[in-house]
């Protein structure tokens, strides 16, 4: 499913060339549960970006699904991100003035979704994370874990066949954190593929399979 061979990306900083990226190759299989695990600074968002198209790689081969991302148009690119990924943020990324179910709502009405099947859409994203009593609430009426469950319907609301998770459980609670990771294993048993990227050891070892990442290198993690 996601196949990158010897990808490099460089950004400048002041004078100072810094390689967030330096010759990494990995290979993820659809189901997989792949963590990404590094410390700040270590290029973990950089490959999540590219991972996710949100960004390209300066040198190097990215094959989604088989085919190089060179090869898509920018249309079919922001389609890709928006039917086939969905993306979990540290941050949550909600917009304050939308409920609960409208924040899930919204990718599918840039999908051109009908009100009728986004309505049942919604319903049951919510209803997977446990907040269907909790769909008329505003985001600074919840708390953190509540506001990253909706984050997470959000992003299961497309179906996607990719989950990419960045740090989501860093601005949480270890209880908290428990119960995110719950939902994650849920999903992956239900087919999705998972790539979560975190700097948490403990986090990292719930997946199937762990990458470390520092310094823009890639390497897997033997068990």
């Amino acid at each position: 499913m996601i196949d990158l061979n010897d990808i490099s990306k460089m950004y400048l900083v002041g004078d100072e060339e810094v390689r967030a990226l330096d010759h990494a190759s990995m290979h993820i299989y659809p189901g997989e549960f792949v963590s990404i695990i590094g410390p700040s600074g270590s290029g973990k968002s950089t490959l999540m970006n590219i991972i996710g198209c949100l960004d390209t790689a300066d040198a190097g081969t990215y094959l989604l699904d088989k085919i190089p991302i060179e090869d898509y148009t920018e249309n079919e690119l922001a389609r890709i991100r928006n039917r086939k990924i969905g993306f979990v943020f540290q941050s949550f990324n909600l917009i304050p003035k939308l409920t609960a179910e409208e924040n899930v709502e919204l990718p599918l009405i840039y999908q051109g979704m009908k009100r009728s099947e986004r309505t049942g859409r919604v319903q049951e994203a919510l209803a997977r994370v446990g907040l269907e009593k909790r769909a008329k609430h505003l985001p600074t009426e919840l708390s953190g874990g509540q506001q990253q469950r909706v984050a997470i319907a959000r992003a299961i609301a497309t179906r996607p066949s990719l989950i990419l998770a960045d740090e989501p459980t860093g601005n949480l609670d270890s209880k908290t954190s428990q119960e995110i990771m719950a939902i994650f294993h849920e999903l992956h048993e239900q087919g999705n593929t998972i790539v979560l990227i975190t700097h948490d050891d403990n986090v990292a070892r719930q997946a199937s399979r762990r990458i470390h990442i520092l310094d823009g290198k890639v390497t897997e993690v033997e068990e």
